[in-house]
Parts: C-alpha cells; sequence; structure tokens
C-alpha cells in the first residue's frame, strides 16, 4: 500500500499582500501527476488544509476541485483539521465528500472511534489502519480546573493528548485483531514535538500550555504522519516519525528549504519504505541582506531566477546604521527593470545591542516610557513602514493616557 504524507497547504494564504492561488493550482496539478505515476492509493492531508477558518471562495472551489481529481485518478482523500482550519467549515461538507471517497477528520469529537479509519488499496482491500488525530484542542480532552499553576496545566495537557494517541492505538489494534489481518497501524497529529525545528511562519498553538510533545509520548505505530512544522524533517532521527513539511515556502526563511512530500509504502504488516518526492518552486522567494552596493550585486544574480511573467519576491535587509529616508526609492532603483518585487525592506541596526549595552547604567527611573519603547523597538528587525507606525500607535496611546 502507498501513502502520500502531505500537510500545511494554507489554501487561500496571503502573503505580504499578495496570493498564493497560482501555486497553489500548479502545486496541486503537479500532485497529481505523483499520484498517478507512483499509483498512490492514499493522500493525506496532516492538517492546516487552509490558512484560515474563513477562506477565499477561490481557495474552497480548488480544494473541492482536488476531491473530484483525485477520485478520477483511483485515490481516497484523507483530511485532517489543523489549528488554522475551521472545524464547523471542514466538518459541513464532509458527508458530501465521502461519497467521493474523502474522508474528513476536522477535530477531536466525542466518539474516538470516529477517528479510526480502514485505509483501502485501488484493489479495494485493506491496507492500513490510521488513527486519525487531528490538532487536538485543549477543551476537546482537557476539563479546565481551578487552582491549576502553569505548569500543572501543561502537564495535564499533555497527559490528555498522550491518553487520545494510546486510547486510538488501543482501538486500532482492536480493529486489527477484528479483520484477522497483518495490518500496519498509522497515526497523524498535528502539533509541536520536542526537538522540531520552526519556521517564522508556524504559529505557536500551545501557548501557556503546551510548548511541544514529547516524542516518547506517542504510541509504537508502524508509521506517524505529523504537520505543523513547515520543515521537513524527521521526529528524533526517528524513520518513522516525520514531518513532511509546507509544499510551498510559506515565509522568506522558508525560501531556501527544499520543500517536499513523502512516499510511504508499506508491506507485509510494516514499514517498507519512505520516499521524499521534492516538490518544485513554483514562485521564487529570497531574503537578501547587505549594504546597499552589496544588495545591487545580490538583487542582479537573483534576478536570474525570475521573469516578467513570475518575478523574484524579495526581502531586503539593509545592513547600516546610517538613517536613509529615501531608501526605499533607493532600493527600488537597484530593481528598476528587473524580474524582481520587494515584499519587505528591513533595516539591521548592527549597534543597537552594542548601543543598548553601553547604557545599561541607566535604569528605568532614569528613563522617559518613550525612550524605553523606543529602545526596545531597536532590538526587532521591522520594516521602515511597520517601525513608523507602531511608533505612531506608541504616541497616540500615550498621548490617551496623559490626556494631551
Amino acid at each position: 500500500m502507498r501513502l502520500l504524507h502531505s500537510s500545511d497547504w494554507h489554501l487561500g494564504q496571503h502573503f505580504m499582500g499578495k496570493t498564493r492561488q497560482a501555486e497553489h493550482q500548479a502545486f496541486c496539478a503537479w500532485l497529481l501527476e505523483q499520484v498517478r505515476a507512483h499509483a498512490v492509493d492514499v493522500l493525506l492531508i496532516a492538517g492546516d488544509v487552509f490558512d484560515t477558518g474563513a477562506p477565499p471562495s477561490y481557495a474552497r472551489e480548488q480544494y473541492n476541485r482536488l476531491v473530484v481529481e483525485l477520485r478520477d485518478a483511483g485515490c481516497a482523500l484523507i483530511v485532517l483539521g489543523g489549528n488554522h482550519d475551521s472545524p464547523a467549515m471542514l466538518g459541513e461538507s464532509r458527508t458530501l465528500l465521502a461519497q467521493l471517497g474523502a474522508r474528513v477528520v476536522p477535530g477531536v469529537g466525542l466518539d474516538p472511534a470516529e477517528q479510526l479509519l480502514v485505509l483501502h488499496d485501488r484493489a479495494g482491500a485493506p491496507g492500513a489502519i490510521l488513527c486519525a488525530i487531528p490538532f487536538i484542542r485543549p477543551r476537546e480532552v482537557l476539563a479546565s480546573q481551578a487552582g491549576q499553576s502553569a505548569q500543572d496545566k501543561q502537564q495535564s495537557l499533555q497527559q490528555a493528548i498522550a491518553e487520545h494517541y494510546q486510547t486510538l492505538f488501543a482501538l486500532a489494534e482492536a480493529r486489527r485483531a477484528e479483520l484477522g489481518l497483518a495490518l500496519p497501524i498509522i497515526a497523524s497529529g498535528h502539533l509541536t514535538t520536542v526537538g522540531a525545528s520552526a519556521s517564522e511562519s508556524v504559529r505557536e498553538i500551545y501557548v501557556g500550555s503546551l510548548e511541544a510533545f514529547p516524542t516518547s509520548a506517542f504510541p509504537p505505530a508502524d508509521y506517524i504522519a505529523l504537520g505543523h512544522i513547515h520543515r521537513p524533517q524527521k521526529v528524533a532521527g526517528l524513520e518513522q516519525i516525520r514531518y513532511c513539511g509546507s509544499p510551498i515556502a510559506l515565509s522568506f526563511d522558508e525560501a531556501r528549504q527544499q520543500k517536499e512530500v513523502l512516499l510511504v509504502e508499506f508491506g507485509a504488516g510494516a514499514l517498507q519504505a519512505v520516499t521524499p518526492l521534492p516538490v518544485p518552486c513554483f514562485q521564487p522567494l529570497a531574503s537578501l541582506r547587505g549594504s546597499l552596493a552589496e544588495l545591487a550585486d545580490a538583487i542582479a544574480e537573483q534576478a536570474a531566477q525570475g521573469s516578467a511573467e513570475r518575478p523574484v519576491w524579495l526581502e531586503v535587509q539593509v545592513r547600516g546604521d546610517d538613517y536613509l529616508s529615501d531608501l526605499q526609492s533607493r532600493i527600488a532603483a537597484l530593481c528598476e527593470g528587473l524580474p524582481v518585487e520587494v515584499l519587505r525592506i528591513r533595516r539591521e541596526r548592527g549597534n543597537a545591542a552594542a548601543s543598548l549595552a553601553s547604557e545599561a547604567r541607566e535604569t528605568l527611573d532614569e528613563l522617559s516610557a518613550a525612550e524605553v519603547f523606543d529602545r526596545r523597538l531597536q532590538q526587532e528587525q521591522l520594516g521602515e513602514e511597520e517601525t513608523q507606525r507602531l511608533q505612531g500607535l506608541y504616541r497616540r496611546v500615550l498621548d490617551e493616557l496623559t490626556g494631551d
């Protein structure tokens, strides 16, 4: 049996004012080619199929079209809810999509058995049992108790999630025994595990309760398909516990990553092989850093990767402490006539930390509130517009508080 493990599509995402519609269309077309070429039996999306709980209509249309195309290609679809997805929105069409060979698990329901799925191969024979666990919201597995400390809440949530996994795994073993077949057991999840390497586009999901789920708390499944972390990686170096990562770069710090989906093959009731399938780059992104002189060469080099139809999206970080009021126009001049588009400009304040250190002898009593705010702001790597916006917002709030 062959399963294609993917996650974190984020259909409908707007990236600094830019739609990702064309990229997602190209990815879906490429994915269908892989399904046919490798005779994939099941495609699993391990959470965050959409970027928001109320995705735009074109994103829903992409999703629905894929369901039909996968059915025509002879491939079943399993969709799990992620922290970006709305359980209500995903669940509203699950009965209809089930008629087209797609099974949707939007959230953790009252009956754990609803998350236990028998997966079939193209011939219709049982090929594996899936503990289809989506993103788990604390309220779904844990009752709030008065007087708990933050550490107590973290431990309680971790234990509750671990118990949910163990419950599903026990049900899977019972189902396997009932069928009398040597079927592999697959588990899924949409969460952060201990040691996983994230990126700036990943939203922390258990803030204040659970920072990361320990690998040792997973059940001994033959394969654990994870979502939420956008960088493809093995967990704790284990072949059978994997993040496949997102199929497109969702932030500039993901621009250099080779995106992939994972072709997972099972046979004789066990995991046989995990093969990464590299996803082509459908929209080039680059993060550049240097002085204006250095950036001129770097921008020209990146321009070779773009075209008039598909310019390279750039994040530019300017090194140097001299304030340039016309920085944006200077960057625009460097890009003139080139197939590049600058989406964000940042100024690197190289001496900010040294300046703060030299002024460490100052106490808060010696600084005004505005000075404290400005010095804290200097430590952030923000663009000019964002810096000015935050400064203006702070001044307005300060004026309201002081009555000026």
